[in-house]
């Protein structure tokens, strides 16, 4: 029995309603000073973020349903969903009532669902490895991922390493070829791998160019490529010196980086690599035929998915 080729569509996300400019972050002057940053919004990345007045289940039936529609797939083709999001407000109790306003608004029907939460901000990351996983054995056919997160308080928006916004972002992992749609052709999911170090799993750690350099030989060498042969990188949205850096000590190019994303929304959580990824093929920077990473960090892990954009037959 063959294994079924994986493939990614419709990656599309949404942001909170409101844009709002760093200057009008509360005490952002005074936990600059607490982190002993220089207030140079240039440096750093500082510019608009984005805050929700909406649910997080709303986002995420948003962004769902904006990736059905770019793959051209009928919610009633979706075989399960992925769904994963580092806070869901209230206790357990409330849960349900959370992925059944989500499955209802997204037109979704009585699906398994599969939630993940504890990766932090490569939750998304680890779902798409998770939902390839699954396609790839033959469990499913067709799996929805999606990621929905806001900050929890208004003095949490800016932390040392980031400016937050709040936002959803979701693609389609699909075993078959193209669902039919016109706007997207896909990327072949040529691997996923992940890195971690438990002793170094602590929020108070610094996130580690060795695992992601490790992350990049488990990508790369099963498919005999190199990383200049990555034409570009989809990272997260972290301050914009902090990126740069880390990324380059992991080998990768500054003509790889995609920055431009820090200052326009900030960190959305764990969705900035589907955000980078959507945002640069609608720019028209994503190839046929060319091979992209998506990549995002912790501390103590990192999880990277190699992509190949899909030529239109």
């Amino acid at each position: 029995m063959s294994t079924p080729q994986v493939r990614l569509y419709g990656p599309q996300y949404v942001l909170g309603e409101t844009e709002v400019h760093h200057s009008e972050i509360a005490d952002l002057p005074a936990r600059a000073a607490e982190f002993r940053m220089p207030p140079k919004p240039g440096l750093w990345g500082w510019g608009t973020v984005r805050r929700a007045e909406r649910s997080l289940e709303s986002m995420a039936a948003d962004s769902a349903t904006a990736t059905l529609r770019a793959a051209g797939a009928d919610p009633s083709s979706v075989d399960a969903v992925v769904l994963c999001s580092t806070r869901i407000p209230g206790p357990s109790e409330v849960h349900g009532r959370f992925m059944q306003t989500f499955l209802t608004e997204a037109g979704l029907g009585d699906i398994p669902f599969y939630g993940q939460n504890m990766n932090r901000c490569v939750n998304l990351l680890a779902a798409i490895d998770t939902a390839t996983a699954f396609v790839a054995s033959g469990r499913h056919r067709r799996v929805l991922v999606v990621t929905t997160d806001a900050v929890a308080d208004e003095a949490d928006r800016m932390v040392s390493y980031a400016l937050f916004s709040d936002a959803a972002a979701s693609c389609l992992i699909a075993a078959e070829g193209e669902p039919g749609g016109e706007t997207d052709a896909g990327y072949e999911v040529l691997g996923c791998a992940t890195a971690q170090d438990r002793l170094s799993l602590d929020h108070s750690n610094e996130i580690s160019s060795d695992l992601a350099r490790t992350v990049n030989d488990r990508l790369l060498a099963p498919v005999g490529m190199k990383l200049g042969d990555v034409a570009g990188l989809m990272h997260a949205n972290i301050f914009k010196p902090v990126v740069v850096m880390k990324e380059l000590q992991a080998g990768f190019t500054q003509a790889q980086l995609y920055t431009d994303n820090i200052t326009r929304v900030g960190h959305c959580f764990a969705a900035d690599p589907l955000i980078n990824l959507a945002d640069r093929a609608a720019m028209g920077q994503i190839e046929p035929g060319r091979h992209y990473m998506l990549a995002s960090a912790v501390a103590g892990q990192r999880i990277g998915v190699l992509l190949r954009k899909t030529h239109r037959a």
